[in-house]
């Protein structure tokens, strides 16, 4: 039997990157997948074909994460269409990075209302379902800078940090309803963004980590195809760097 088989999972921002590769290894594990991103594009049809291909059922739903009330607009159509949620991955995010002296008001609003407004948002929305439940496991993406913080990146690292806190702050709310709640630090990952980056750079990185490679998409996607399995029923309130031990 698939891990997750049965299962329904609720992941914002994942039309494309990580948070893709999230809803494809849960679909590969049997589970209904609803994705949020600001636009369903024709990326976002192309990863809803994606997600179907496994034989499940995938929702796109067009969706601003940092609005309150979209954000339970599109737990009720989710609920309305799959009768459930088990899991929810708090994965939309956006940076606006800058020295903290030239950082602007609008840069760390925008950041902050992404990043962990987002995660409030969704919790808030899906907290009753899951309690109707009697479980579910909530997860947050994080990042090593959340942990550690790191320069020019004062307002991404500040929500990332916060994304911990509220996961750990949820496991000890909801712990005695079957809620699960972690948080998924990645570190250096090679996306589309990442990519771009001059080789150099990219070394420089590799020299940092003792795995000597950037991590992947699909390094996340099987972390939190743990967090999202019952194969971590005991495990919640937990920050798991996904760094190659980087910040060991």
């Amino acid at each position: 039997m698939k891990l997750l088989e049965g299962k329904v999972a609720l992941i914002t921002g994942a039309a494309r990157g990580i948070g893709k590769a999230v809803a494809l290894k849960y679909a590969q594990e049997g589970a209904n997948i609803a994705f949020t991103d600001l636009v369903i594009d024709e990326t976002g049809e192309k990863t809803k074909s994606e997600i179907e291909a496994f034989g499940v059922k995938a929702l796109a739903i067009a969706s601003n994460a940092a609005d309150f009330a979209q954000s339970h607009d599109v737990v009720e159509q989710v609920v309305k269409e799959f009768g459930k949620i088990d899991i929810l991955v708090n994965n939309a995010g956006i940076t606006k990075d800058g020295l903290m002296l030239k950082m602007t008001e609008s840069q760390w609003d925008a950041v902050i209302n992404v990043n962990l407004k987002s995660a409030f948002n969704f919790i808030h929305a899906v907290i009753p379902v899951m309690m109707k439940q009697h479980g579910g496991s909530i997860i947050n993406m994080s990042s090593v800078v959340g942990v550690h913080g790191n320069a020019s990146q004062a307002n991404y690292s500040a929500s990332k940090a916060g994304m911990i806190g509220l996961a750990k702050s949820i496991a000890q709310e909801m712990g005695r309803r079957g809620i699960r709640a972690n948080a998924v630090a990645p570190g250096f990952i090679i996306t589309e963004m990442t990519a771009q980056l001059p080789e150099e750079v990219k070394e420089e990185w590799n020299q940092k980590i003792p795995l000597r490679r950037g991590g992947t998409p699909e390094d996340i996607a099987n972390v939190c195809l743990f967090l999202g399995s019952d194969l971590s029923s005991y495990v919640s309130g937990q920050v798991i760097q996904v760094c190659g031990g980087m910040m060991m």
